[in-house]
């Protein structure tokens, strides 16, 4: 193919596939855009130039042509930015230490580590050896954050693997540039000094976070002035990161990396008002990023690369995997308050993702292109540069190679791995009540008699007594909270309902929250019970689905409540069909919720449930169906609720 928009559209097409394919299916989203790059490239060559020849430049190379490397970095500069703009420091408060391990000492204990298993086990010449080790410092926080949401895991190990992810990608970045530098000047014969490579590189990261700390201070500045408005903040953000990404460059050959990811994390911890839309933009672009750039890398990869995997290179794999990691995590967590089940998840998990593939094929090229140039000459040809050559040839392919083998195996493992050591929740998920009154705290009572978790969160101490008194779990504070985030873990909960007196407050509460839980699991009440079109109503942009099919206000149903409404469970069988189950109910009821095959879906006027044989159902209703079918799904087993 030499239709080079209808190739990036087909790029486009196949990430964004992947991603939604992975969602659904809830798999790694890594695995299946490594398999729709590898189909696209080297199995079906969709998107291999016709102009390709083998033993040339790589296929993508060819078809992007001068615009391929820095397509790559303009890419990796965003979505590092991006994972650094979720760095808030007031999230690791009782992690420092822990997450200061695992940056130092441990980024450069698995660095001395691999190198030695490069060497020893992998016979990679010892320059060789320590580029590839500096790469898989990285553990990816393009792959990690999608593993931790899958795997619903606790806050402090979520936290963890995440911080590390994010701040350990620079500086693997940083120990690949150090040890390329080295390579370059040696190979070239130029003479440089140790110590003033050393110096040219801390200067120069030195410069490259100031640079970073200070575009994203007064970018913060700007925003608070009220100097930019709302619709250019997120393009003035992406110049200005492209720019920060480029001027560092020019000081150093990758120290870019350094400078945005400062940038992300000064702005992170700015309190922009605006933050959270900015981070919503940047997400989206990374996520789509991300897509594009490993459909593009893993499309690259021809049967000459991935052939050349020989037992040695496996052997080394499977060194980083049972051997480096674990033992960097036991050595660098010593004393860091961790527990040994914190320690051995963390020990296990580190995928390598996109960030690591793209400098891996950046500096691997460079250096075949280098070594094998001064082999062919003969000016310098001898056994340690062919040795030096060989070794970059393979660096590429180890790279895809160790990130395919991590991703398939923590992101496959990392969920049961988590559930067995008591990290991650075993329930199902639950459901979060934003609102206290004596009506929610009857329908959270009944969900507790459901065995469905179930928590009320409200600013009032007062209206969350009926919740208290019948032993519902509470949440005192303002969910909107910027502390909330920090100390209420939202990966329990499956389904939010917004059900407080004020419709203003549930709508702000819906939007929030719907990047955590997805804008279909989340409810609000109506406020006039006459939909969108009356002046009472927030637009439908802004709210959540409506609950309840008839969509009640609070008033109806407290009116409801102390007229005596009560909740009723029913399990629908054959031999009581829905239709004499709604013969049964009359004509005043609400259908609340329906548990099919162990998901809970509430009712909504957007959405009204039809119920089937083998649901369990949940009505609100006058008085209790005195009935002998509707009387035996009160003693219903939780197994059958789950059926």
């Amino acid at each position: 193919m030499d239709n080079l928009v209808l190739a990036i559209a087909i790029i486009g097409l196949l990430g964004v596939g992947a991603q939604w394919l992975a969602w659904r299916l809830a798999m790694p989203a890594i695995v299946l855009m490594s398999a729709a790059g590898l189909l696209a490239g080297p199995v079906f060559r969709i998107l291999w130039p016709e102009t390709w020849t083998p033993g040339g430049a790589a296929p993508m190379e060819v078809l992007f042509g001068e615009f391929y490397r820095p397509m790559i970095a303009v890419a990796v500069a965003v979505i590092l930015f991006e994972g650094g703009l979720t760095l808030n420091f007031a999230e690791i408060r009782g992690l420092t230490k822990g997450v200061r391990s695992l940056v130092f000492p441990g980024a450069f204990i698995a660095w001395g580590l691999g190198a030695a298993a490069a060497v020893y086990i992998g016979g990679l010449a010892p320059m060789v050896a320590l580029l590839f080790a500096g790469i898989m410092v990285v553990t990816g926080p393009t792959v990690i954050i999608p593993l931790l949401r899958q795997a619903k895991l606790n806050q402090r190990p979520a936290a963890l693997l995440k911080w590390e992810g994010i701040i350990n990608d620079p500086i693997g970045a940083l120990l690949a540039v150090l040890i390329y530098e080295f390579a370059s000047y040696g190979a070239a014969g130029s003479g440089h000094p140790t110590g003033e490579v050393v110096a040219g590189l801390l200067i120069a990261s030195a410069l490259s976070v100031l640079l970073g700390f200070s575009l994203g201070r007064g970018a913060a500045y700007m925003f608070r002035r009220g100097w930019a408005p709302e619709f250019l903040k997120p393009p003035i953000l992406l110049a200005l990161v492209l720019f920060c990404f480029e001027i560092a460059n020019m000081l150093q050959e990758e120290a870019g990396l350094v400078a945005v990811t400062a940038m992300g994390v000064t702005l992170a911890n700015s309190k922009i008002q605006s933050i959270n839309e900015l981070k919503h933009f940047k997400e989206s672009i990374a996520t789509l990023l991300v897509s594009g750039v490993f459909v593009v890398l893993t499309a690259n990869l021809t049967w000459e690369t991935m052939g050349a995997l020989g037992a040695d290179d496996f052997a080394l794999i499977g060194a980083m995997l049972f051997i480096v990691r674990p033992l960097t995590v036991f050595i660098s967590t010593i004393g860091a308050g961790l527990t040994w089940r914190e320690r051995l998840l963390v020990g296990w998990i580190a995928p390598r993702g996109v960030v690591a593939v793209a400098i891996s094929s950046f500096f691997g090229a460079a250096l075949v292109q280098q070594y094998s140039g001064q082999a062919f000459d003969g000016a310098t040809g001898d056994a340690a540069i062919g040795a030096l050559a060989a070794s970059s040839e393979r660096l590429i392919p180890l790279a895809f190679a160790m990130v395919f083998a991590t991703v398939i195996l923590h992101g496959f493992t990392i969920g049961p791995l988590a559930k067995a050591l008591g990290l991650a929740s075993t329930n199902r998920p639950g459901v979060l009540i934003v609102g206290a009154s004596p009506w929610s705290a009857a329908l959270a009572a009944k969900l507790k008699e459901m065995e469905i978790p179930v928590m009320i969160a409200d600013a009032s101490w007062r209206r969350l007594r009926p919740a208290r008194l019948a032993d519902i779990a509470t949440y005192y504070g303002e969910i909107l909270s910027e502390v909330t985030d920090h100390h209420l873990d939202f990966n329990r909960f499956g389904s939010l309902l917004a059900v407080s007196g004020n419709e203003a407050h549930n709508a702000l509460v819906c939007t929030d929250l719907a990047p955590e839980l997805g804008r279909a699991a989340i409810y609000q009440l109506s406020a006039s019970g006459k939909g969108e079109d009356d002046r009472r109503s927030v637009s439908f942009a802004l709210r959540g689905r409506t609950l309840f099919k008839s969509a009640p206000t609070l008033d109806e149903l407290l009116r409801r409540h102390y007229a005596g409404w009560t909740y009723q469970k029913t399990r629908l069988t054959e031999e009581y069909p829905p239709d004499e189950y709604f013969k049964d109910l009359g004509k005043e009821y609400e259908l609340t919720l329906a548990i099919r095959k162990g998901a809970i879906v509430f009712a909504s006027k957007e959405r009204p449930i039809t119920p089937e044989i083998g649901d369990t159902v949940l009505a609100y209703i006058p008085k209790p169906v005195e009935t002998a079918k509707s009387a035996a799904p009160a003693t219903t087993s939780p197994a059958e609720n789950d059926a």
